[in-house]
């Protein structure tokens, strides 16, 4: 797969509901709870893996249950050379009042989750940062795993859920037009020209 350029707030994730990461283990298992995504665009339901991320899931529920998450947008997009519907679109809240402090950083290596197809991660700067913002990956990106290998904190970033539907929804903001104005050079035809608004998120 093409390499996703990395920029000041990467992330994105999550794994497949047929992947071993989020398969079911034997036994009696809670039902990991949804959520609606409604935006202007059309619906994107979500699971999430409270089971496996419960600090980063939470915290996203922590959004939906407030309703802070209602008005936020999708900014967004980061596309491979060439691909427009491999990468990650991006969604974060714009009222700095409606954000809940920093959380804890549960890495991959942790939680056992990855970065495929239709994932929930939640974009940071250094661990310990991510608040509201998430992104949805259109393809996978293993890059964005923790890897005790590679240089920098190389802690990667925290997968939380998995898409269920609207995938369609999800490549047809991807190659929406992006020539809207970057505050980092880096960031440069990766901002929405018209935002895609988020209606409502609800669980259910």
């Amino acid at each position: 797969m093409p390499a996703i350029n990395r920029r000041r707030l990467i992330v994105a994730a999550g794994a497949l509901a047929a992947s071993p990461a989020f398969a079911q283990t034997a036994g009696p298992q809670p039902a990991r709870p949804r959520v609606r995504i409604e935006t202007d665009k059309g619906v994107i339901v979500v699971e999430l893996a409270t089971d496996k991320a419960p600090i980063t899931a939470g915290n996203f529920l922590r959004y939906v249950d407030s309703r802070r998450m209602d008005g936020a947008i999708f900014y967004r997009t980061v596309h491979a050379p060439g691909a427009p519907t491999v990468g990650f679109l991006q969604a974060h809240i714009t009222d700095g009042a409606k954000l809940y402090p920093p959380i804890t950083h549960e890495p991959t290596t942790t939680t056992g989750l990855k970065h495929l197809e239709g994932a929930l991660s939640a974009p940071r700067f250094a661990p310990g940062t991510a608040q509201s913002e998430f992104t949805i990956l259109s393809s996978d990106a293993p890059h964005m795993d923790a890897n005790p290998a590679a240089p920098g904190d190389n802690l990667g970033y925290a997968v939380f859920g998995q898409v269920v539907e609207g995938m369609d929804v999800v490549r047809a903001i991807m190659v929406l037009p992006a020539d809207g104005p970057a505050d980092n050079p880096v960031m440069q035809g990766q901002i929405l020209t018209t935002p895609v608004r988020i209606i409502t998120a609800r669980r259910g």
